[in-house]
């Protein structure tokens, strides 16, 4: 017989893991209740930066242009609209119905840096990507060094990032 030590916070822990697990999960099928969580859709959004832009890419599968709007309003950028259930035929006898459906609005604050005037946007195979280009300011640039220097290198480069004053 081994000898186990005795872990006070071993409980704990484990109640910790499972809340943990709870939140990080679709609520529906935390709980096993189909339909807790139906008339709640958002659609799926990945938003990445590089040097010249903020991409805004969401996932409408199966919608139409006509389904969405898309605004920009004081720095927010806001994505609304409605996916419908669409019933083939009256005879159709439905045994289980996974897919969400229903009213979305999601919104996501932009940068100062972006230009909202100049965003444009593009819908393909159910995926709406909005590309934002930042101002020129703001963008990363690359500055000569010069200065007395023992060697006889060439003069050194850097790169910087230009920013915004706070004040403007």
């Amino acid at each position: 017989m081994s000898i186990v030590r005795y872990d006070p916070f071993r409980d704990l822990r484990s109640l910790q893991d499972e809340v943990n697990r709870l939140f990080s999960t679709n609520l529906s099928r935390a709980f096993g209740e189909e339909g807790i969580a139906r008339g709640a859709w958002n659609p799926s959004v990945d938003i990445y930066e590089n040097k010249d832009q903020i991409v805004l890419e969401a996932e409408l599968p199966g919608m139409k242009r006509e389904d969405f709007d898309l605004s920009i309003e004081n720095n927010v950028i806001t994505l609304r609209g409605e996916r419908r259930f669409e019933k083939q035929d009256d005879g159709d006898n439905y045994h289980r119905v996974e897919r969400s459906y229903g009213s979305f609005a999601r919104s996501f604050t932009l940068p100062q840096t972006v230009q909202a005037d100049e965003v444009a946007a593009e819908y393909r195979n159910g995926v709406l990507r909005v590309t934002m280009p930042k101002r020129e300011e703001v963008k990363a640039r690359r500055i000569e060094v010069g200065g007395e220097s023992g060697s006889a290198k060439a003069p050194r480069t850097i790169e910087a990032k230009a920013e915004k004053a706070s004040g403007s």
